[in-house]
């Protein structure tokens, strides 16, 4: 049939429906017309009561990582748990449909699996369409829970101390500003071992410590070839003693520049010794003597060119339980949370292959190209990255320093000095989160 025809017929149907005194339409209509409106009521009941279980389990975890954090720092005791808990939940829980909402807190202290604090909620919404059908009320419950206690972090400082730094009152500002993140870690510290922090000051190369002149680890085939002397001639060569080094290192033989492979493997898996003029302050492991940790801070001065990745790899393998590092033995009864935090104010210029950069200029990417893959790898192993970009020349956003980090909520710019302080109290606030496990 003609779908003109079938238009046409329809048209016509249409006009007999109000005449029509047979009534069979609409009744066929009116029954239909019922359990479409009690669907259509029923799907706006369930979505009222479901934004009101949302946005209770929302205030619930919010409210469950407070108390968490309260007791732990001993501002709370056990009896004032549940007072404390409906304050913080009363707060924040601003749903309108909720009725007859109830919450209460049980609190379990320490234990080989930490303390925990487990807050439950309840409540229900009044129906306006299903209680036709002798349903007046949708009931709906949630609950959150925070452990804190066995979870220990361990962090990595990568710090740009580049000749850019000197300018624009950056390195006068990140000084502060770094001491004061690592008081926020020590608070978080409540036993030994609780919070390890590692300073990785990068240049073109990152300084290991003059003294592991002897250290199996360390590659001296550019360095022997780069430090001796001749005759007149450019004869009877010899290398200078491996103890007029500096301390400096470069980056290791591609692919092993990407990975934290323990340099025992034959040559290629070692770090080159480098003359570097512009050799940066030593990194400091892993450590808990927080004194200590921002003295290493109040050393630091800008010179060199940046290579980001030479300061993300050691930062890296000062997180990894290998030479030539050698972090801290784990503990089975506790989780590790590890970070590795990277500042940087400018763009790649340089690393170990001239080809990639002169130290003014990166050529083709390929600096940054080598950093992705290193990125990727680290986060594969459940490191989360925070990076900052401290831009007070008005480049270009640092693409691959958004790319290291581990979500857009982790990566941050900052275009004047006086906001590098602001910047590292967000990310000590971030890890004192990430501290209480949910």
């Amino acid at each position: 049939m003609p779908v003109t025809s079938i238009a046409s017929q329809l048209r016509r149907a249409a006009r007999r429906f109000p005449g029509a005194n047979q009534g069979n339409i609409a009744v066929l209509f009116g029954i239909a017309l019922l359990p479409i409106l009690g669907f259509m009521g029923a799907a706006i009941d369930y979505t009222r009561a479901n934004s009101a279980r949302s946005s209770m389990q929302a205030a619930l975890d919010s409210t469950a990582l407070m108390l968490a954090k309260d007791l732990a720092d001993g501002k709370i005791t056990a009896g004032e748990i549940n007072a404390k808990a409906t304050a913080y939940f009363t707060a924040l829980y601003t749903n309108k449909d909720a009725k007859s909402v109830t919450i209460n807190a049980t609190y379990t202290p320490s234990s080989s699996q930490g303390s925990s604090i487990l807050v439950n909620g309840s409540g229900n919404v009044t129906t306006e369409f299903m209680k036709v059908a002798g349903f007046p009320k949708l009931d709906f419950n949630t609950s959150s829970t925070s452990v804190w206690g066995n979870v220990r972090m361990r962090v990595a400082l990568a710090l740009d101390v580049t000749g850019s730094m000197a300018q624009d009152g950056k390195m006068n500002a990140l000084k502060p500003a770094a001491k004061s993140l690592i008081d926020q870690l020590s608070a978080l510290a409540k036993d030994p071992g609780d919070v390890y922090v590692s300073i990785i000051p990068f240049a073109k190369d990152v300084n290991v410590g003059a003294s592991n002149y002897n250290a199996n680890w360390i590659n001296w085939s550019d360095w022997d070839n780069d430090n001796k002397t001749c005759n007149g001639w450019g004869q009877n060569c010899t290398a200078k003693n491996h103890n007029t080094w500096n301390g400096c290192v470069t980056d290791r033989d591609q692919n092993y520049d990407t990975l934290n492979t323990a340099p025992t493997g034959g040559p290629s898996t070692r770090f080159y010794a480098e003359q570097y003029n512009a050799c940066p302050a030593q990194l400091m492991p892993l450590s808990t003597d927080f004194a200590a940790l921002k003295a290493k801070v109040d050393s630091l001065t800008p010179n060199g060119g940046t290579n980001q990745p030479i300061g993300i790899a050691w930062g890296w393998q000062s997180l990894t339980q290998s030479a030539p590092l050698n972090a801290p033995a784990e503990d089975a009864n506790y989780t590790y949370k590890k970070v590795l935090i990277v500042m940087s104010d400018g763009l790649n210029t340089q690393d170990r292959w001239p080809s990639y950069g002169n130290g003014h200029t990166q050529f083709n990417g390929q600096i940054d190209a080598r950093q992705r893959i290193l990125c990727d790898n680290i986060k594969a192993t459940g490191i989360v990255i925070y990076t900052m970009h401290v831009n007070t020349d008005n480049d270009p956003t640092s693409a691959v320093l958004q790319y290291c980090a581990s979500g857009s909520d982790k990566f941050s710019t900052v275009t004047s000095a006086t906001q590098i302080m602001a910047a590292f109290n967000n990310i000590g606030n971030s890890l004192s989160k990430l501290r209480v496990a949910r």
